[in-house]
């Protein structure tokens, strides 16, 4: 089957998909199967109908090769991602890192929106080894367009050639070139957020915490991999089956952090950190069949314990990855919409009066 599924055009898989989940309920319910209950939760029917099609294609995000890896995640979102959004201008841009190397960048406006708009700093998801400026270009699109911002996306290092802390001192650059280039870009220096999924999440929160005298004013994160020092229960419920499983996690963990030590480090486990009261207002996504699951709540729940305004919303239903799900089937959209929501919600209520350095 995997074989058939290589063989055909992305393109002719994604209409495939797309006929599927325009089929009369009954027939897609046939497909998918007898519905799925673990953990008090019933998977949505959308997600079980997704996971059994990719079940019976072949089609994987396989971990044999970090090469195969990067591939495999390519092909896997150009079958869900959806048509590419208009409305939104998008060039390329170089951010300075550290050390002197250039870090790939994208920048999204949308059409209309006046100078000095918020901007939304992001970074893509995929175990720090895989994903890049395409693999998640149609959704930074949409918070784009929806949420009425800029984006920068940064395309940071990526493990095993550049192993951990290259990520996340390629997240904070690109911060930091936001900050210092806001003028050019036109945006407001005073209201910028970072953001991310899974691994972007992380970096999100850890840039977030090791910010300078300009902070982000909001955090926007998706299934966050927040701890990697302990094994939650989430993780041996949801860890086969449900997209991201046992195995990749260690995979990924392996190549992005090998030695040992590394994984009580808050700049990897941002979860250990002491303190966290000074990171922004927060909105949080979990999905109910997650391995990671726990780990994100968990976090949600240190801010709240610390005084940071959070917002946590599980998405009982949902399985790790579906904020790149726009193509196919209205609940994955849906739940990107609603973190969409709290995004503008959050930038429009910024506070717009913290110093901003004069080459900002």
């Amino acid at each position: 089957m995997s074989k058939l599924a290589d063989s055909l055009p992305p393109g002719v898989l994604a209409g495939a998909l797309r006929f599927v989940f325009g089929l009369p309920e009954p027939l897609r319910k046939l497909i998918a199967g007898r519905p799925i209950t673990l953990d008090g939760q019933r998977l949505h029917p959308e997600a079980q109908l997704l996971l059994r099609l990719q079940q019976l294609s072949g089609e994987d995000w396989r971990t044999t090769t970090p090469t195969a890896n990067r591939l495999a995640l390519t092909r896997s979102n150009a079958l869900v991602c959806g048509p590419v959004i208009d409305g939104v201008a998008v060039r390329s841009l170089s951010l300075d890192g550290a050390g002197g190397h250039q870090i790939p960048a994208r920048f999204y406006e949308p059409t209309g929106l006046a100078t000095g708009s918020p901007l939304l700093v992001f970074y893509h998801g995929g175990g720090w080894v895989s994903g890049d400026l395409d693999s998640h270009d149609n959704l930074c699109r949409f918070l784009a367009a929806e949420g009425g911002v800029r984006v920068l996306a940064a395309d940071y290092r990526l493990a095993p050639e550049h192993p951990f802390p290259a990520a996340a001192d390629d997240a904070q650059a690109a911060f930091e070139y936001a900050v210092s280039h806001a003028s050019e870009l036109g945006v407001d220096a005073r209201r910028i957020a970072v953001g991310g999924d899974s691994a972007g999440g992380n970096l999100a929160a850890v840039t977030a915490l090791h910010a300078g005298a300009v902070k982000p004013v909001f955090l926007l994160m998706f299934y966050p991999a927040v701890d990697a020092s302990v094994r939650r229960r989430s993780r041996d419920l949801f860890g086969n089956g449900f997209f991201l499983t046992d195995e990749k996690m260690d995979w990924f963990l392996d190549h992005y952090a090998p030695a040992r030590e590394a994984h009580t480090d808050p700049r990897l486990s941002v979860l250990l950190a002491e303190d966290l009261s000074g990171l922004p207002p927060t909105y949080l996504a979990t999905a109910g069949f997650d391995p990671l699951r726990d780990e994100g709540e968990a976090f949600a729940e240190k801010l709240a314990r610390q005084g940071v305004p959070v917002v946590l919303r599980r998405h009982a239903g949902l399985f790790h990855g579906y904020a790149n799900i726009l193509g196919v089937g209205g609940v994955f959209r849906e739940a990107v919409a609603e973190a969409v929501g709290s995004l503008r919600t959050g930038l429009a209520l910024a506070n717009t009066r913290q110093d901003i350095p004069e080459t900002a």
